[in-house]
């Protein structure tokens, strides 16, 4: 029976020959694993270095952005108000235009009877004028004309 004892002995250590091949060969199929993850994950971190810098860039050149936007709007709004000035400035110039308007409306209304006097003195002072203009010229022609036959007498 001592033999059943090695035999046994012998058995078990054959599947346990077994199980360290088995389990080297799980270790270095999980090595190799392992090492393609490394590798994959060495290309990860470089990518995610590149990523990030780029995230960096473009967070810097938006802040820088953000900032100007920022200082155009601030520019923007000096505009507004501004152009909002002018508007306002339009609107009492309107409002002292239509006081004025108004004002010259009324002394019309009030005083057309006088405007209409004015008018009708000044169309007499013409019709004088032109009287007095026809006469004058009427007076310069008799009096060329008596010229002139003073000098047909002075010939004869």
């Amino acid at each position: 029976m001592e033999w059943i004892l090695y035999i046994s002995a012998g058995i078990a250590a054959i599947a346990f020959l077994i199980l360290v091949i088995y389990l080297a060969k799980a270790l270095q199929s999980l090595q190799v694993t392992l090492n393609s993850v490394s590798k994959t994950l060495n290309g990860l971190e470089r990518q995610l270095n590149g990523v990030t810098r780029e995230t960096t860039d473009l967070l810097h050149k938006t802040n820088v952005l953000a900032a100007d936007i920022q200082r155009k709007s601030e520019s923007l709004n000096s505009v507004v108000d501004s152009i909002k000035d002018i508007g306002t400035t339009i609107q009492r110039f309107n409002s002292s235009l239509q006081t004025i308007t108004s004002s010259v409306n009324n002394a019309v209304e009030q005083n057309k009877d006088k405007v209409s006097q004015v008018v009708q003195w000044s169309n007499v002072l013409l019709e004088m004028k032109d009287r007095w203009a026809e006469r004058r010229k009427g007076k310069s022609i008799e009096e060329k004309d008596l010229k002139e036959k003073g000098k047909e007498r002075s010939y004869y």
